[in-house]
C-alpha cells in the first residue's frame, strides 16, 4: 500500500508554503494600506502603484490588494508609522530593521525580546545608520564586515527569527555579501 499517505505529506507542504505566502501577502497589505493613508486616500498615487506594482509581483491576489486599498483609503483606517531599528549583531555586523506599525511601543518590546533572546540588543538612533548608504529604498552596506562561519550561522538564526515578525518590512545588513 504504498502511497497511502501521499495526501498528508502534500497538505505539510502546502501548509507551509501557505504560511509563508500569508506573511508575505499581510507585510504587503500593510504597506498598501500605509501608502494610501499618506497619500490622502488617492489610490492612484504614484507610491500606492509601486507599493501595489511590488505586491503584484509577488502573486498576491487582486482581491487582497482591493480589501488593503479600501482599508487604507477608510475613514476608520489604522494609522501606520515607520519604524527603523539599529543594531549590531554577531560578529559586530551593523542591522538596519525597517518596519511599519500601528504601535511603536509594542514592535519594539516585540523586536528587543528577539535581539535579548540572541543575546544582543538594540542600539540608539543613527548607531549603526552611519555604517551604510540609502540608494532608493534599498540600504546599501559602506563597508562590508567577513564573519566567520558560526556568526554567519547566528545572523541567519536572528534574521529568520525578524521575518517572523509582521510588523518588520526589510533586513540591511553590513556582512559580506558572501558570509551572509
Amino acid at each position: 500500500m504504498s502511497g497511502h499517505n501521499k495526501w498528508s505529506k502534500v497538505k505539510r507542504k502546502k501548509g507551509v508554503l501557505d504560511g509563508k505566502r500569508s506573511q508575505i501577502f499581510s507585510k504587503h497589505a500593510r504597506l498598501i494600506s500605509a501608502e494610501v493613508k499618506r497619500g490622502g486616500g488617492d489610490v492612484n498615487a504614484s507610491n500606492v502603484r509601486a507599493a501595489v506594482e511590488r505586491a503584484k509581483a509577488d502573486s498576491m491576489p487582486n482581491e487582497n490588494i482591493e480589501r488593503a486599498l479600501q482599508k487604507g483609503a477608510g475613514a476608520d483606517a489604522v494609522v501606520m508609522t515607520d519604524v527603523i531599528f539599529e543594531a549590531f549583531g554577531p560578529g559586530g555586523v551593523p542591522i538596519l530593521i525597517t518596519g511599519l506599525t500601528d504601535n511603536n511601543n509594542r514592535t519594539s518590546q516585540e523586536v528587543r525580546h528577539i535581539f535579548t533572546k540572541e543575546g544582543l540588543a538594540l542600539g540608539t538612533p543613527s548607531s549603526a545608520s552611519w555604517a551604510f548608504t540609502k540608494v532608493g529604498g534599498k540600504y546599501i552596506p559602506q563597508s562590508p564586515v567577513s564573519l566567520t562561519d558560526a556568526d554567519g550561522e547566528k545572523l541567519a538564526n536572528l534574521i529568520e527569527l525578524l521575518e517572523e515578525h509582521d510588523d518588520i518590512q526589510d533586513i540591511f545588513t553590513g556582512a559580506d555579501s558572501d558570509d551572509e
